[in-house]
């Protein structure tokens, strides 16, 4: 296990790497495949009208001048030791890990995605709860009762939920729960200062979220359900006299959740690399709407660094699903 495991952590700090470059390369190499100079990427960051000289420096000081390798060394470079960066009139010191400053506001890109980062795991804590539970309850449900009336609602509330797009249910639930019949706050609250007010804000986000998500656990479920409980052992454990909640709860769902596992790490290791929807529309200030703001202010760091903050996330994710993946079917195990 501990070779595994070692194997694994060389394997997602390769990967990481790749990110890196791709991510690198597709903001610093394809502008300049397509024709535009670094003259031309530095003068995006200054006021109108600027002087050749004030391109230059701005050049200089955002290592525009540089070639792109050297650009992207001192960017791992960053990561692992630190960097010194020429801000203004100032130097200044950025101590690993050093995802580079901003290049609008001049603030460092770490801090920042620390600092935003509670927001978005309590988004995406409390939401993947709800829709584990709602998903696989319903999934399991429907498969035990097929075209039921129970079957053919969970169904289709599954289907609208895939179909609505978070912009939409989520202003819903904004229009009803905060104006409408004013149940919600409106302003993020930390865990640690009031839990109670911390939920009562995030339950709406969560429960859009859950939405859109539990939808696809619940058609996974169902699907792993319904060809699990056909199988030779379930009409064995049946046989011997076990229970019924036993014989669904302990052999046929246990069966069942590798897939389900296996979209939840990768759905939950995403959401912790930022909502970018689901905390614009609410106004949560997390990782997704930093990246966002990036965006809409083409400043590259900051893009960067929640990139490569998802891709981390995703990795880490991945590697905890493997480990599970022998607790819940002993095949694996036995393999």
């Amino acid at each position: 296990m501990i070779s595994y495991i070692l194997r694994r952590t060389v394997a997602a700090v390769i990967l990481l790497l790749v990110v890196s470059a791709v991510t690198f390369g597709i903001f610093f190499l394809l502008p300049r495949m397509a024709g535009q100079t670094a003259d031309q990427l530095a003068q995006q960051y200054i006021g109108k009208s600027p002087s050749a000289a004030d391109i230059a420096a701005v050049k200089h000081n955002l290592g525009l001048d540089q070639p792109l390798y050297v650009q992207y060394w001192h960017f791992i470079k960053g990561i692992v030791a630190g960097a010194t960066y020429d801000i203004g009139p100032t130097t200044v010191q950025c101590n690993a890990p050093c995802f580079g400053y901003s290049f609008k506001t001049h603030v460092e890109v770490w801090p920042q995605l620390t600092s935003r980062l509670p927001v978005t795991i309590s988004l995406a804590a409390g939401a993947a709860v709800l829709w584990l539970v709602s998903g696989v309850a319903a999934g399991v449900i429907s498969a035990l009762k097929p075209r039921s009336v129970f079957d053919r609602t969970f169904m289709g509330v599954a289907l609208a939920g895939v179909s609505l797009p978070m912009f939409f249910t989520g202003n819903l639930a904004i229009l009803l729960f905060t104006y409408q019949w004013p149940i919600f706050g409106r302003t993020y609250v930390p865990f640690a200062e009031n839990p109670a007010q911390w939920a009562n804000t995030l339950f709406p986000a969560w429960c859009s979220l859950a939405l859109l998500y539990s939808a696809i656990y619940a058609r996974l479920t169902r699907s792993g359900m319904l060809e699990t409980m056909n199988e030779d052992f379930i009409r064995t454990a049946r046989a011997k006299g076990l229970r019924e909640r036993r014989v669904v709860v302990r052999h046929g769902l246990r069966a069942a959740l590798t897939p389900i596992i296996t979209v939840f790490g990768m759905d939950l290791g995403l959401l912790l690399g930022g909502a970018l929807i689901t905390e614009t529309v609410f106004s949560l200030h997390g990782v997704g709407e930093y990246a966002v703001q990036g965006i809409k202010d083409n400043d590259l760091p900051p893009i960067l660094g929640v990139t490569l903050l998802a891709a981390f996330f995703v990795v880490i994710a991945n590697l905890l699903v493997d480990l599970l993946y022998a607790a819940a079917d002993p095949r694996v195990r036995l393999s």
